[in-house]
């Protein structure tokens, strides 16, 4: 099954975190890498065949905010067979020894089979997700995430559509990588409170195209204090603000100041 799914070149998983871990380890902003036709494009072209039009089902989950914009599968009951089988091989032992020598993670890594936050993503024309850092517990596991997967489905990609994946520096002063998000491209980082990502600036690709990719995430039971925010009490999604942008991700609120006696005046404000 693997020598289906995996193109032949990266066959030898374990030569090929001996040859690239350096990399991984000294990547800056923080650990990353990207594989270019990692999988088997044959393969790949049926995962894509089958990805399906997620504006038009009702299990599928759209964003409409300030911080992101995009569509995810909220449900897996409504993907195919091929595509579902291609996740369980993402999900296995073999899959899994792989990324824990890539990246070092020193406890064992366990995948997400609710595929929270996770599953097939899509990003139509004036989508974004502005730069933050993710989620840092499974929201019913109560796991730690450690590791991102992406695979990009998008053939003929335009350099000028933007939808580029964006690695920014811990003090938001810079953009360190930009990784176009073309067909048969894997990227794999840890995740911390700090591993600030996104494609922030809206999608310009004709209606008739979107980006189109699939997110698997990672997770440990604990972590290094040094990867943790002691400010992000909530352990949620930590939306940063670019140096020298117009983004704005403060929230409106309705307060009620007391004038005088039983009198109030209703007030809105950001925070």
């Amino acid at each position: 099954m693997i020598s289906e799914i995996i193109s032949k070149k990266y066959m030898d998983l374990d030569e090929i975190c001996i040859k690239r871990k350096s990399s991984f380890d000294s990547a800056k902003p923080f650990p990353y890498i990207f594989f270019d036709d990692f999988f088997n494009n044959h393969y790949l072209d049926k995962i894509l065949n089958d990805f399906p039009d997620m504006s038009k089902n009702r299990e599928a989950y759209e964003f409409k905010t300030k911080t992101d914009k995009k569509i995810i599968s909220a449900s897996q009951s409504f993907l195919s067979d091929q595509i579902i089988n291609f996740f369980n091989f993402l999900n296995s032992h073999k899959f899994l020894t792989f990324l824990q020598k890539l990246s070092g993670v020193e406890t064992y890594l366990i995948p997400d089979p609710y595929l929270s936050g996770g599953g097939l993503h899509e990003t139509k024309n004036g989508g974004f997700l502005k730069v933050h850092s993710d989620f840092r517990l499974h929201p019913s596991l109560g796991l730690d995430r450690r590791i991102n997967v992406l695979i990009f489905l998008n053939k003929n990609w335009k350099e000028e559509w933007g939808g580029h994946l964006e690695l920014w520096n811990k003090d938001m002063s810079k953009c360190e990588t930009k990784i176009l998000p073309i067909f048969n491209r894997m990227v794999i980082f840890k995740t911390s409170d700090y591993t600030y990502h996104g494609h922030p600036d809206a999608l310009n690709c004709p209606n008739t195209e979107s980006r189109k990719s699939i997110a698997l995430y990672y997770y440990s039971n604990g972590r290094p204090d040094s990867e943790i925010n002691k400010d992000n009490f909530h352990h949620r999604t930590l939306f940063q603000k670019r140096k020298n942008s117009v983004d704005d991700f403060r929230r409106e609120k309705v307060e009620f100041k007391k004038i005088f006696g039983k009198f109030y005046i209703r007030k809105k404000t950001t925070y």
